[in-house]
């Protein structure tokens, strides 16, 4: 199965946010190359809010490029066969941490427009996955970030309103 094909597959199983679950679907059906970063209209992206043994912190990173902290996640590579995977390599790459688990259902969905490595500015329909880190996990900074800590999830940093809709989904899941 291509990555495509289990992005279609993905999306059509997840429930809730139905009309942007129809707009992803949509522009996959028109886009063979929607999860490709090179699409220049826009691309699948694939991120993980990662949240720790306790589900009481979430692991944030300081974007360099956007000067915010957001959930870890990123492109899909060439290599990645599933949107899951996609987001545990992402968040594997980004944390440092082995040993996390992901749930293979996606947790929420967000498109939001961005300058990305293309340098024009784009749209990333960003496909969201729940994952856990082992107990006693620490993570480890990747040159991607220009840092990496975990937050309570009731003491978030500044300006992450557009994170609490994508925490509450995690909090619905484990419940």
């Amino acid at each position: 199965m291509t990555l495509h094909a289990d992005a279609v597959s993905t999306l059509s199983r997840f429930a809730g946010q139905d009309a942007l679950r129809e707009a992803y679907l949509g522009f996959l059906a028109a886009r063979e190359d929607a999860c490709q970063r090179s699409c220049e209209p826009g691309h699948i992206t694939a991120s993980a809010l990662v949240l720790d043994a306790t589900a009481e912190h979430a692991l944030l990173t300081l974007h360099p490029r956007v000067g915010r902290w957001l959930q870890l996640g990123g492109h899909c590579e060439p290599e990645d066969s599933t949107l899951a995977g996609a987001a545990l390599r992402e968040a594997t790459e980004e944390s440092g941490m082995r040993g996390l688990r992901i749930e293979p259902t996606p947790i929420h969905l967000d498109v939001h427009p961005i300058t990305c490595s293309l340098g024009l500015p784009t749209r990333h329909f960003d496909v969201r996955f729940l994952v856990r880190a082992p107990v006693g996990a620490q993570p480890v900074r990747s040159a991607e970030s220009v840092d990496l800590q975990w937050w309570p999830l009731d003491s978030l940093p500044d300006n992450v309103d557009d994170l609490h809709p994508l925490i509450e989904s995690a909090l619905a899941r484990l419940r």
